[in-house]
């Protein structure tokens, strides 16, 4: 008989399909028309501008078409079902298309604010059914300072937010990074209502030049390398002392993979310590940093899994679904747990950890 986990799964990042008709059903009519509109003008710039008039990619490219098509994907009740097929306690949930990048002033002008809500309102109504169950990744802005810190109180007050999503590139919008003092009042009001925040995989605007340049038709290099901008988001909150003048910050980097991060600290940030560099306002390795603010998720990933367990422990790692994508092991999570930590040598105790109690201990699920 085949082994199945019996842990509490918590998959630390799910996707799911707000459609246009879930979003502005939480908006005036006038907004209505507005987020129509916004949606236009994103996919009109990313044909002419960032794909350079080159088609896009087919779905399946995206996600696996089983899980794709189940209804889990769209409505809460059968997302339930869903994770139950799988033997999944809990998940953070993702939007298919975040909403900052709607919901902003370059493409609403003043009316940003009001879709930004709305769209943070229906994410908290998918999950309302059940709030423990499914955990919203609420979206954050950073074009005004005043309104995100207003945005993680409303949110930590009314919808028992446990995370926020904000981009792990500030500079591709055209604001500074994240150790500018100008966002100090956001981190300490994350930090005072004990926020994580989730820095997921993303395409940084530089890679869409390699998009335009990728000969291949699945835009396979293109595709293939989106994980490598994440090693300056890092750098962003640790060298910078963000981390340090923030101890109660928490920052987990979702799908960035696993296998590069255990030489990136060791041969790179690690020794930058001892050498000619100066980091004013970072007082321990930076790998310590990681191990205690930080974190990483993946998803079936034995050898890189053994890496990051043998180099970092366990404590800062986190087990997903990534439900429906293409790497995505639904609906069987517990059978796939079960064997790849077998692979990767670690023992039940600490797949426990990694497959449930660090996710029940982060966000307030014990």
């Amino acid at each position: 008989m085949t082994e199945l986990a019996t842990e509490r799964l918590i998959s630390v990042d799910s996707h799911v399909h707000f459609t246009d008709e879930w979003v502005k059903g939480r908006l005036r009519k006038e907004m209505q028309v507005v987020w129509d509109e916004a949606n236009k003008k994103a996919e009109e710039y990313a044909a002419k501008v960032l794909r350079g008039g080159q088609p896009q990619l087919e779905l399946e490219d995206f996600v696996d078409p089983e899980a794709a098509m189940d209804p889990g994907h769209f409505e809460p009740h059968a997302k339930l079902k869903a994770m139950d097929r799988d033997g999944v306690y809990a998940e953070v949930i993702f939007p298919e298309l975040a909403g900052a990048k709607i919901a902003n002033p370059h493409l609403m002008g003043s009316d940003w604010k009001e879709v930004f809500q709305g769209y943070n309102n229906a994410m908290g109504d998918f999950a309302s059914i059940d709030p423990k169950r499914l955990m919203t990744a609420y979206q954050l802005p950073l074009y005004d300072i005043a309104f995100a810190v207003k945005e993680v109180e409303r949110l930590a007050r009314d919808k028992k937010a446990r995370c926020v999503q904000i981009t792990p590139f500030p500079s591709d919008l055209g604001l500074p990074d994240v150790y500018d003092k100008s966002y100090e009042p956001l981190w300490a009001a994350i930090q005072a209502n004990e926020l994580t925040i989730l820095n997921h995989l993303d395409l940084k605007k530089e890679l869409w030049d390699l998009f335009r340049r990728d000969p291949t038709p699945q835009k396979g290099i293109f595709t293939g390398l989106a994980w490598a901008p994440l090693a300056e988001s890092i750098c962003m909150w640790i060298l910078t002392g963000t981390l340090e003048k923030f101890p109660g910050l928490k920052v987990l980097l979702v799908e960035p993979g696993l296998g590069w991060l255990p030489w990136f600290f060791e041969f790179l940030l690690d020794p930058r310590m001892h050498q000619h560099y100066t980091f004013p306002g970072v007082k321990k390795p930076p790998s310590e940093y990681f191990k205690q603010q930080m974190g990483a998720t993946f998803m079936y990933e034995p050898t890189g899994l053994k890496a990051c367990y043998d180099y970092f422990g366990p404590d800062c790692i986190y087990w997903s679904t990534d439900f429906p994508h293409p790497a995505t092991c639904w609906p069987n999570s517990r059978k796939q747990v079960v064997s790849q930590f077998a692979e990767a040598g670690i023992p039940e105790a600490d797949r426990r950890k990694i497959t449930s109690e660090n996710g029940l201990k982060l966000f307030g699920l014990k």
